[in-house]
């Protein structure tokens, strides 16, 4: 199996702001491929440098053997990219949009895969409608759509289903599983961390410019096998610092981290001889939302972690 995409040791600043550090990864042809971070981590500056928007201070990336640099034009045409922005031009219906983006690539007569795109993110009743008479969501699809009308190796999803509705998430990801399945490498970044759990087979963690965790999404969760306790409580403040030590703040609750179900009733005994009134208490098993909060608060280490 080739590498699709290379990225080594990018460096990217902004006014003083390093928004990349040093970046190195590679991912395979055929992968599908999570790019997790918080707001801020580098994510979107790394795509848009995949994609020859940014020019990186110094390393270099390459997207099916094509610089990005060097190459531009081979490059470009290896790679599909939905932003995280809704641009359209409103003054097009949403089948000319399409044979537009198509031209861009030196592309005519695809209108078979144009109405099979179409079809496939149920965009069909609408491919002779205005694009500004579409709602969010629909303009959504069709940036979807016009990623992917040259029929790109590699795939780059930019929170592609923030704001949007049930449908259209469903819709896009059997969609683009099966492009995955046929051997398209799809690269995600997402805050839904449940879809990158479900979808992708390998994740890297991004944090101030940096790869923090990079390694199977199994294996991820592996690491961090167990149980979590959340607690809402009335008199929180009463809490002891032994217990805060053990415990991450989440929204109104307080999440600790078990080793097994025996660590549960001494625990439980401790808050309730604190004064603290339990009102609401939730067990789950360990999740992705589980090891990324625990990565970002620097409890992983990347020596030896952040491995491919």
């Amino acid at each position: 199996m080739g590498v699709a995409v290379s990225i080594q040791n990018v460096v990217k600043n902004f006014a003083g702001l390093r928004a990349l550090d040093g970046i190195s990864l590679e991912i395979a042809e055929g992968e599908f491929f999570g790019l997790l971070g918080p707001n801020g981590a580098g994510k979107t500056t790394l795509i848009s440098s995949l994609a020859g928007l940014i020019r990186p201070d110094s390393g270099s990336l390459s997207v099916m053997g094509n610089d990005v640099l060097a190459h531009y034009r081979e490059a470009r045409r290896c790679l599909g990219v939905v932003p995280q922005e809704l641009v359209f031009d409103p003054f097009f219906t949403v089948r000319e949009t399409l044979r537009i983006q198509s031209g861009y690539f030196g592309i005519r007569h695809n209108d078979s895969w144009i109405d099979e795109i179409l079809e496939n993110l149920d965009l069909s009743s609408k491919a002779d409608t205005n694009m500004r008479r579409l709602s969010g969501g629909m303009k959504r699809r069709v940036l979807v759509a016009q990623a992917l009308v040259h029929k790109p190796p590699v795939i780059v999803l930019d929170e592609p289903t923030a704001g949007v509705d049930v449908e259209l998430r469903q819709t896009l990801w059997q969609f683009i599983q099966r492009l995955s399945k046929e051997g398209h490498t799809v690269i995600l970044t997402t805050h839904y961390l449940e879809e990158a759990e479900a979808l992708c087979g390998r994740i890297a963690m991004l944090k101030q410019g940096r790869v923090v965790a990079l390694d199977t999404t199994r294996n991820l969760l592996a690491r961090f096998a167990g149980h979590t306790l959340t607690l809402r409580l009335a008199n929180a403040a009463n809490l002891p610092e032994t217990l805060r030590s053990q415990a991450t703040p989440s929204g109104d609750g307080w999440v600790f981290r078990l080793a097994g179900f025996d660590e549960i009733e001494p625990l439980l005994a401790m808050v309730r001889q604190s004064g603290a009134v339990i009102e609401d208490l939730r067990l789950s098993q360990t999740d992705l939302e589980d090891v990324f909060v625990t990565v970002m608060q620097g409890n992983l280490s990347q020596h030896g972690e952040a491995s491919q």
